[in-house]
């Protein structure tokens, strides 16, 4: 399937439609971010349709979020939900003119519904869930031992068993009893529900030490649940704590003063000393310092800034004193951007995590019939004892709630995001971060992929004069050395070629001359006169032009060519007086990633814009293993749809803007250096926050680890699932060990897939 295709099925409005809506009561267990974030009722909102946010602190996982959906999709002039679980927020496209309703209709499920406006509050809606008091958990677990030493030992008459038993089922357990019966009313079968029915069933036949002690595990499970989810939750919401409160401000008489970073406005100047976190995106005007720029792009190392560089909100500055103009708001900052980017991601299912949803549709009723008919059909149709199979049955609810398997995937993916994110990798959806370990073949840009993008010179010879009068005419002409005349006239040419011969010439602090009558030779190269000569500065198809090409000259631009660098020369009227090469250099980095590729069985093709000689020798130089060249962006579509057609899954890297086509057809397509570029990381599938191509290698083992662990989740829940369900057909399974057996594996897969967020 092509990128393209995978951006339709994953991020369209067909698949939120209210078709979705209808079919998803059976929907069960917390999970995090397991359901689409964005459901549509009734088409796309029309234009007068306006948006209104809600925090909803119970709401941090889809069985919430299912009940809220289903109520809502009722409700006359919601047009839209769209769900960030993450922090806890709900954003509701409406066409009411009040919002009382919504609020009322959450309410009557049991949540508070707090109204937030803008942008800013809602990055601040993260506040910390207020804390419950520890006595009732621990009232509860006292008295539900209580109450099996006293049933075990013969202590007291059952009535004392059951007033114990019933003191620690209402210590812990009112607050899943009130969610499973608005889950009940609203035709929905979650885990609440099912563990409800299970601890009232056991109450019914006389099973209250039992009872009770399941309600009391089933609460501790859930807390240590909640506490994990946490962690993977804070993973990503950590990002929101980089960028300081406050910034010192230069007002407008001249006096810094420290102003909310929120209300710093673009443009301001803002000073940040050493050790301080840079509060907001801007562009350095005095100072000069390092910046460890690790939290956004992943940098190791710290980069150095003077006037005129980029600095981003979220960074350290370490060494000297800055001052830097603001060019972003605080809610449209590069860091704010990753954030919105990740919190999207959560809602962007990952092909197993839409297949364990689905099948938990159609999982949870079945199940539920199924203990129905193992409760009846044995004691009325097999003359077996009413009170032993209906306390399997209940065994069996519990058992077989496919709460691990549901909270396996979205818990993986959404570490593996976090984690990606800690190394400069931004990742825009579960699909692709899961889809990563597919791919066996890569495409690369050259220029600002696998170059610097920024010519420089590399070679410099002078010509012998053909004979020693004109070898004395050019001393007389000037002075100087052929590399100042050179640099004379490059400095007037905006072509990168020109530039890159200009800046050698002032880093060897040349004198330049001055130059009249300049012109452009458009395709060829400059002319201008110095000290009365005229001279010419072009490529090989001006020396043809003038006629001062020879054999000799040939054989050595063609061994310059041969190693991909581009030759401009110097001539005046006699002949060539000096050959410059200029060459695009080599990321320090690329070779070594494209070896890392080459180790994981990924294999390569560059496909450039540049002649084949270029490409051919830079493909040698990092050892890509082929390299395509003069090729225009509709000829890089064709070679990858080519090596679609050989069967290969294809990632592409470019520079987010150009190569759109060939990017957009890739499976995955891979912006570069996209710290401070709006468009990359808008448009590309994974972008990388810095120029080191070694962090696609990152990205594709990064996505091997989680699909495996994905996989090791489902087997195991499954499994454990399966032994335990013929345990409770051999009558050996009690109802205390189920709760161990289903909540014991939701742990389990809950911290196996937080093994992604260990550095």
């Amino acid at each position: 399937m092509s990128h393209a295709e995978h951006d339709h099925s994953e991020h369209s409005h067909a698949e939120h439609s209210h078709s979705d809506h209808d079919h998803d009561h059976g929907d069960s267990c917390c999970s995090s971010a397991s359901a689409p974030s964005i459901i549509q009722f009734g088409g796309a909102p029309s234009s007068g349709a306006r948006l209104s946010s809600f925090r909803i602190e119970q709401m941090d996982c889809p069985t919430e979020q299912t009940l809220i959906q289903n109520k809502l999709g009722k409700l006359a002039g919601v047009k839209q939900l769209e769900f960030n679980l993450i922090n806890r927020v709900l954003g509701v496209t409406h066409d009411l003119l009040s919002t009382e309703s919504i609020v009322e209709a959450i309410k009557s499920l049991g949540m508070s519904a707090e109204p937030i406006e803008g942008a800013a509050d809602k990055q601040a809606a993260t506040s910390i869930p207020v804390r419950k008091p520890w006595w009732p958990l621990a009232l509860s677990g006292v008295t539900a031992i209580a109450a099996e030493v006293i049933h075990f030992a013969q202590l007291a008459p059952n009535w004392v068993v059951a007033l114990v038993a019933l003191v620690s089922i209402l210590s812990c357990g009112l607050t899943t009893y009130k969610k499973g019966w608005i889950a009940l009313k609203n035709l929905n079968l979650n885990i609440n529900a099912l563990m409800s029915i299970a601890v009232t069933g056991a109450v019914l036949i006389g099973q209250w030490p039992e009872a009770a002690m399941v309600m009391f595990l089933f609460t501790i499970a859930e807390l240590i649940e909640a506490k994990s989810l946490d962690r993977a939750r804070n993973a990503i919401g950590g990002l929101m704590q980089l960028a300081p409160e406050l910034a010192t401000v230069r007002g407008a008489d001249g006096v810094w003063v420290e102003q909310e970073v929120k209300s710093v406005e673009i443009g301001a100047v803002v000073r940040v000393r050493p050790g301080e976190r840079i509060g907001l995106d801007g562009e350095v005007v005095s100072g000069q310092s390092t910046i460890d720029q690790a939290p956004i792009t992943g940098e190791s190392l710290p980069v150095e800034k003077g006037v005129g560089d980029k600095v981003f909100a979220g960074t350290i500055n370490q060494a000297g004193s800055l001052e830097y103009k603001v060019t972003a708001a605080a809610n449209n900052s590069t860091l704010a951007r990753i954030i919105h980017a990740v919190e999207a991601a959560q809602g962007s299912r990952a092909p197993t995590q839409r297949f364990v949803d689905s099948f938990s549709r159609i999982y949870t009723p079945a199940v539920f019939l199924f203990a129905l008919a193992v409760a009846v059909i044995p004691p009325l149709f097999m003359g077996a004892l009413w009170f032993d199979w209906i306390y399997r049955a209940l065994v069996l609810l519990v058992v077989a709630c496919p709460c691990a398997l549901v909270i396996s995937t979205p818990v993986t993916i959404v570490s593996g995001l976090a984690a990606a994110a800690r190394k400069g990798i931004l990742v825009k959806g579960g699909v692709y971060l899961e889809m990563g370990h597919k791919l066996d073949y890569l495409a690369l840009d050259k220029t600002g992929t696998i170059t610097h993008g920024k010519p420089v010179q590399t070679d410099y010879l002078a010509l012998e004069p053909r004979t020693p009068v004109e070898a004395n005419l050019l001393a007389k002409a000037v002075n100087d050395s052929a590399p100042a005349i050179a640099a004379s006239l490059a400095s007037r040419s905006d072509h990168p070629v020109s530039q890159a011969i200009a800046k050698h010439a002032v880093e060897q602090q040349t004198t330049l001359h001055e130059v009249v009558a300049f012109e452009a030779l458009a395709g060829r190269g400059v002319r201008g006169e110095i000290a009365g000569q005229v001279y010419h500065l072009g490529n090989h198809r001006l020396v043809e032009e003038l006629g001062l090409c020879s054999p000799e000259l040939e054989a050595k631009l063609e061994a310059l060519e041969s190693q991909g660098k581009t030759v401009v020369l110097l001539l005046d009227a006699t002949g060539p007086l000096a050959l410059f090469a200029v060459a695009d250099t080599v990321k320090g980095s690329s070779r070594e990633a494209i070896h890392q590729l080459h180790e994981l069985g990924i294999k390569t093709v560059m496909l450039t814009g540049d002649n084949p000689h270029t490409a051919k020798a830079i493909a040698d130089v990092v050892g890509i293993d082929q390299a395509q060249g003069n090729l225009l962006p509709a000829d890089k579509l064709s070679a990858i749809e080519g090596l679609y057609a050989q069967g290969h899954r294809v990632g592409m890297v470019g520079d987010g803007i150009n190569d759109a086509p060939a990017l957009a057809r890739s499976e995955i397509g891979f912006a570069m250096a996209a710290a401070g570029t709006d468009t990359a990381i808008e448009t590309a599938d994974v972008a990388l926050m810095d120029d080191d191509l070694r962090k696609i290698p990152a990205f594709i083992r990064l996505s091997r680890q989680t699909s495996a662990i994905l996989k090791q989740n489902i087997v195991l829940a499954l499994v454990i699932k399966a032994v335990f369900l013929a345990m409770t057909f051999a009558g050996m399974a009690t109802m205390w060990m189920a709760v161990f057996a289903d909540m014991g594996v939701s742990l389990l897969v809950v911290f196996n897939g937080l093994r992604l967020l260990r550095k």
